[in-house]
């Protein structure tokens, strides 16, 4: 852990700074909010800004971050952003267009991090969810590795500094750490559950295990409405009054404290700013034993496909 810098390095030499800006946004909430919500986080301290293809905010985003180096509070090589493939673009002629498209509406020479965003390839076409007339997903056949490959050729081309996977599980990282001719291991492995199984695995291949939906999640419509509030839990609450932090402080804090590197989504002023409160304490190892058991393994992203 690079303390000074708040980042880890990843297996091909970068360095990934390990608070990062998720920019999804809410269905009823305006695109313009991403824009917002990023120049905040930039003038709080963020470097690391997390986005996809599917969100739709690039181009707020990317105008948020252009906005940050013209002003002069950042150079483009402070900021490191994260974008993804998107399901309908695995086949392996559509995954540079694709990535070249994102990067035309964010304005930028390249990213930091390329994603594979889901390893469940859809059809291609106008729909980022083509369903059939009884509404199941049309799904496409192609081979991860495939689209791994074409992959690794954006990084060669100087597009990506990095690439990686989202919502992977162990069996389809062995797929792509055993691919023949691998030419890049994934750096990262993008998830929103995070047991314990993975997280060991993910550190035994030297892949950085990045969490999303770490504070338990907002209530939105993707989430299971029955699964509990994790910020409203009483555990929390008690370590958050022992510390005199909020209880997303502790949570944040619990994740960074087991080797991951932490995605946050907010909108608010006040929120984005407290984040960067983590690290100005930490947990001892009796409040990550009474954390590990409280981590109940529940799923609060259900997996979009």
């Amino acid at each position: 852990m690079d303390h000074k810098h708040q980042r880890v390095a990843l297996n091909d030499g970068h360095f990934i700074p390990v608070l990062g800006l998720g920019t999804s946004v809410p269905e009823k909430v305006p695109k313009s909010e991403a824009f917002k919500a990023t120049k905040i986080a930039i003038e709080a301290g963020f470097r690391h800004i997390d986005s996809a293809y599917v969100y739709d905010v690039e181009e707020e985003v990317g105008m948020a971050i252009r906005s940050k180096i013209a002003d002069g509070t950042v150079k483009r090589e402070d900021i490191f952003y994260t974008s993804k493939l998107w399901s309908t673009f695995h086949k392996p002629d559509l995954v540079q267009s694709s990535l070249e498209k994102s990067l035309k509406k964010l304005q930028l020479d390249y990213v930091d991090l390329f994603l594979m965003h889901f390893p469940l390839p859809l059809q291609p076409g106008t729909q980022l969810l083509p369903r059939d007339e009884q509404g199941k997903l049309l799904f496409e056949t192609v081979d991860l590795c495939d689209t791994w490959e074409a992959m690794e050729k954006c990084k060669d081309a100087g597009l990506t500094k990095s690439i990686g996977v989202s919502n992977f599980n162990c069996q389809h990282l062995e797929m792509i750490l055993n691919k023949p001719g691998l030419k890049y291991k994934p750096v990262c492995n993008q998830v929103t559950c995070h047991p314990h199984k993975l997280l060991d695995f993910c550190k035994s291949k030297d892949i950085v295990l990045v969490a999303y939906g770490a504070l338990g999640s907002s209530r939105s419509k993707w989430v299971d409405q029955s699964t509990p509030v994790l910020l409203d839990d009483p555990v929390l609450g008690a370590l958050a009054k022992k510390h005199n932090r909020s209880p997303a402080l502790i949570a944040l804090r619990y994740q960074l404290q087991r080797g991951l590197v932490v995605l946050v989504s907010s909108f608010n002023e006040k929120r984005i700013k407290e984040n960067m409160q983590v690290f100005e304490f930490q947990l001892t190892p009796e409040d990550m034993k009474i954390l590990d058991d409280l981590n109940r393994n529940v799923r609060f992203y259900p997996v979009l496909l």
